[in-house]
């Protein structure tokens, strides 16, 4: 898979975010924007040496307002607005296609997109996320509350079979572990990051042949 896309395809991620109620756009352009401060202050400070009160000064919010858009200073990180749109681009998969074929038209689609449109911010995001402890511990049970709920559910949906599935339970966890894997070759040096979309293929297609070695 090549990360390279036309210019139409970059825009679409943007697109789908151009779609929400005005509202809720407004409150994406104010959390973006809370975000860009907080992690251009811990790339500068430190994330122990930041402070909830710097990073709302410097976003020209009170500390409250931070909350309301990020309960913890750990979630300022590891917040972003693609799960929901992951989950649509998994629905509007033809009817028929199996979960690791339908996951990988997904993910062949969102991640390009993401890196061409936020490289930085995300870039940002997975460095803090795997040197500071505190965050590692909130990624772990954002990722049971987020995209671990959201994955089962649309998973659970396409192969009608009930949530609280144990197997679709156990998949999911499955699924998110090759993910981890290749974020961490990235943060090992073992990937750059414009490879990653073809190392996350390359693992999906390691699940769906059974791992073999």
């Amino acid at each position: 898979m090549s990360t390279s896309l036309p210019e139409h395809a970059i825009d679409r991620l943007q697109d789908r975010l151009e779609r929400l109620p005005l509202r809720e756009r407004k409150k994406l352009k104010t959390r973006r924007a809370i975000q860009e401060h907080a992690l251009r202050l811990f790339t500068e400070q430190g994330y122990d040496e930041t402070t909830v009160e710097q990073i709302a000064e410097a976003a020209e919010i009170s500390p409250s307002t931070f909350f309301r858009y990020f309960p913890t200073k750990e979630d300022v990180v590891i917040t972003d607005e693609y799960d929901p749109i992951m989950a649509e681009i998994f629905r509007a998969q033809p009817p028929g296609t199996g979960v690791i074929d339908a996951l990988r038209a997904t993910f062949r689609e969102i991640l390009p997109q993401m890196l061409a449109g936020d490289m930085e911010t995300v870039t940002a995001r997975m460095r803090l996320t795997a040197q500071v402890p505190a965050l590692r511990a909130r990624t772990t049970e954002s990722l049971r509350e987020g995209t671990h709920a959201v994955l089962k559910e649309i998973i659970a949906e396409r192969i009608g079979r009930p949530e609280d599935d144990l197997d679709v339970e156990t998949f999911t966890w499955a699924l998110l572990g090759v993910l981890q894997a290749a974020m961490y070759a990235w943060l090992d040096g073992k990937v750059e990051i414009e490879g990653l979309p073809d190392l996350i293929d390359h693992n999906l297609e390691l699940v769906a042949t059974g791992f073999p070695l």
